[in-house]
């Protein structure tokens, strides 16, 4: 009787990874470095929770991005940014300027051949290498939307940098479900089991990404988004679709993408969201920054460090070579082309969970693939913000004080 009233009492207390009290004290420590990181330095909050999710990893206390609560948290911060990211992407910019897409199809290709080259120089087989060369061609919409709505940037660069993302993130995740399928339908002991839930997954997507689009839209003419009912309504509805997604096998990363990019291109009447969506989403994205960036480990990253890097270095030079090259047709100056190919640099959310997926589904290729693909997250986690951050100010998007260029 003793021992189980003395549990009641300690047991909310413990530090362990499901507790309470661990996540209150994660979120006060990373909200309070992230607005040191804003006041004292200008950097961007997000800075402060990757310090976080650092310390965390070297304590090896981070996250595998298997723990239900978590990753709940994830996939509803990430549906909150794709949708976001998707509603910025107008289709009629790029039917105006066609080079901008070759520049967005030509970055993605070259890096992932690229990565693909030097994976299978170091003797990964196709199986790993070419899901891996997938997965890096993709650049986090998730640092970029957050760098660039805390410093108020604003130009062609920024735009192209959104624009960028969203559609190589696009390319990626059909790219990977493809090549998954792929995989099984290759097998004569699973094709005819798997090719059913496969169209399945791909054509849901699309319809159920189309109807939270329809459904935002009626909710944005019926409701000042300025009122917190109109905001809940709006998180609802992403989350509903969310859940429809998860329990019916569909991409969770699709359906919000495009839900925003459906939205934004249906009619000519530009939509304005509250970032994030509100409050809740902020915290929803920290928990995910703190999370991404605890996710590798300690002990495995000697064995991988260096092939991590030349992944890293390959990718980056890649996107630079592809961007700078068709930066004159496309309508844009040497200099500014040199900055947005350099901020395509960041690698987070949305390359964990694509990741953490395809190793659920080929456990063997995934085994490889991942501690790889954390070393490449913790090389970029902390320096792909600032030198985001860096570029806009070069490109003169922003000013030397953080705010926004009026420009």
């Amino acid at each position: 009787m003793i021992d189980a009233f003395w549990s009641l009492i300690i047991t909310p207390w413990a530090l362990q990874s499901d507790t309470l009290l661990r996540a209150a004290l994660l979120a006060m420590a990373a909200g309070l470095l992230g607005e040191l990181a804003w006041r004292a330095l200008r950097w961007p909050r997000l800075v402060g929770y990757t310090i976080v999710g650092t310390a965390l990893a070297l304590a090896n206390r981070g996250a595998s991005g298997h723990e239900p609560a978590l990753r709940l948290a994830i996939d509803g911060a990430l549906a909150l940014l794709l949708f976001e990211a998707g509603a910025r992407l107008n289709l009629r910019w790029l039917a105006r300027n066609p080079w901008l897409l070759a520049t967005s199809v030509a970055e993605s290709a070259l890096a992932g051949l690229a990565v693909w080259w030097v994976l299978r120089s170091f003797g990964l087989a196709p199986e790993v290498a070419a899901p891996l060369a997938i997965i890096a061609s993709a650049v986090s919409p998730a640092v970029l939307q957050r760098v660039v709505g805390e410093l108020h940037a604003a130009g062609q660069v920024t735009e192209r940098l959104l624009a960028l993302s969203a559609l190589n993130t696009l390319y990626a995740v059909l790219a990977i479900n493809l090549f998954s399928a792929g995989m099984l339908l290759s097998d004569p002991h699973t094709w005819l089991e798997a090719l059913s839930p496969v169209l399945f997954s791909f054509c849901g997507s699309i319809l159920v990404g189309a109807a939270l689009g329809e459904g935002l839209a009626l909710i944005a003419r019926r409701f000042d988004l300025r009122e917190d009912n109109a905001m809940v309504l709006l998180l609802a509805a992403v989350f509903l679709a969310l859940v429809v997604a998860k329990s019916a096998q569909m991409s969770a990363l699709l359906v919000p993408l495009l839900a925003g990019i459906w939205l934004r291109n249906r009619t000519e009447r530009p939509w304005v969201w509250p970032r994030h969506f509100g409050s809740a989403g902020g915290v929803l994205v920290m928990v995910m920054f703190v999370a991404v960036a605890s996710a590798w480990r300690l002990d495995a990253l000697p064995a991988v460090i260096g092939i991590a890097a030349a992944l890293v270095l390959t990718r980056t030079v890649a996107k630079a070579i592809a961007v700078v090259a068709l930066s004159q047709p496309s309508g844009l100056g040497v200099t500014q082309s040199i900055c947005l190919s350099m901020a395509l640099l960041p690698m987070s959310g949305t390359v964990w969970v694509l990741g953490l997926d395809f190793a659920a589904r080929h456990p063997a290729a995934g085994a490889q693939l991942m501690p790889i693909l954390l070393a490449m997250v913790a090389l970029l986690e902390l320096a792909a913000p600032l030198v985001v951050m860096l570029c806009l100010r070069m490109a003169g998007e922003i000013d030397v004080q953080g705010r926004g260029n009026a420009k």
